[in-house]
């Protein structure tokens, strides 16, 4: 659990995870510092799964070796983690000094899951909630599979590119928001960035991979998720819906449309996106994970000159696109004054 140092800095929302096991430990794939700790959010991850819970048990045996999520082995099958999540979830929500939060109260606790997590969240909001009574205020699901059915609490499904594969979606409504990301990955650059010393950490090293392309698109996804957390929050306390996105495009034949320097047309266009220094895609092949990292690229000088032929040409596409993703409401003005500080600090048009 994280949350802020400073009680008064807590702003009242509470961020529930569904720790994500693909790699076979618990992976906190939606806790984003830079965004969750300005705005005043706590964030508690939980550890739902068998995999999760037996890597903790091997790895501190001490601390965590009486854990047990299957029933005594009666339920191997993790068919216990929707009720672990939403035990989880009310023990949040519980209000006091003995409390998960240490005493802070949490008006409004939203459920979060990344991938995997999604998927078993989705789960949980078709088939368990319907039997149960209701925890969770609101639900974010990330770079995964969304609930298909209508229900009581808001659903907001973010993909970055990686994940949409069909010009087939469903429609927005009342209770569901989808937005799609042009350029970014699966998973990108930044939780590469923020896991390379956990893993130094917890095992021993940081996997290297073999891609058929560069790896790790900078297109930052954290950025559009940071937005959806801010709607989230204002769609379940006032009833203010989230603002609708354009979906990325698809040709006749069923494919991703590209312009000339290879990058997906239509979708939430950041300024790193629309304003290329480099070619970020969603997409990527070779071993295990890579055809989730997405390709990095960057442009060679003669393609960033004929871009940008100057310094004040390139600081003023982003800066405009920026204020347009703000007022769009993809893009929060803290995220926008960092996205110009990288373009200023850059050596990027005029050369």
């Amino acid at each position: 659990m994280r949350r802020p140092a400073d009680e008064r800095r807590f702003n009242g929302t509470a961020l529930v995870e569904w720790q994500n096991v693909s790699a076979g430990y618990d992976l906190d794939a939606l806790w984003e510092f830079d965004a969750m700790t300005r705005a005043g959010y706590a964030w508690v991850g939980v550890s739902a799964q068998r995999v999760g819970v037996d890597h903790l048990r091997e790895w501190s045996p001490t601390r965590y070796g009486d854990l047990d999520v299957t029933g005594g082995g009666r339920y191997p099958g993790d068919e216990l983690s929707y009720d672990i999540f939403a035990e989880a979830g009310r023990a949040v929500a519980d209000p006091g000094a003995d409390s998960v939060l240490g005493g802070l109260d949490a008006r409004t606790v939203l459920a979060l899951g990344a991938s995997q997590s999604a998927g078993r969240m989705s789960v949980y909001y078709d088939h368990v909630l319907p039997k149960t009574e209701p925890v969770f205020d609101g639900y974010t699901f990330a770079v995964g599979t969304a609930p298909s059915r209508d229900g009581h609490a808001p659903v907001f499904q973010v993909l970055s590119e990686t994940d949409v594969r069909s010009p087939r979606r469903p429609a927005d409504t009342d209770r569901f928001r989808r937005w799609e990301v042009a350029g970014a990955a699966h998973s990108g650059y930044r939780g590469q960035e923020y896991r390379e010393p956990i893993f130094e950490r917890d095992l021993g090293a940081t996997p290297e991979y073999d891609c058929d392309e560069p790896p790790f698109s900078r297109t930052p996804l954290q950025h559009v998720l940071a937005a959806a957390n801010h709607h989230l929050v204002r769609w379940v306390q006032d009833g203010t819906p989230p603002p609708t996105a354009e979906p990325l495009k698809f040709t006749d034949d069923g494919i991703k449309r590209r312009d000339e320097l290879g990058l997906a047309e239509g979708g939430i266009r950041l300024s790193q996106h629309a304003v290329p220094t480099a070619r970020n895609t969603g997409h990527n092949t070779g071993e295990t994970f890579c055809v989730l990292f997405g390709t990095h690229e960057p442009f060679t000088d003669d393609t960033l000159d004929a871009l940008y032929p100057t310094r004040g040409s390139y600081l003023h596409a982003v800066r405009a696109v920026d204020r347009h993703n703000v007022r769009a409401g993809y893009l929060l003005p803290a995220d926008a004054w960092n996205n110009w500080r990288d373009a200023r600090d850059s050596d990027v048009g005029g050369r």
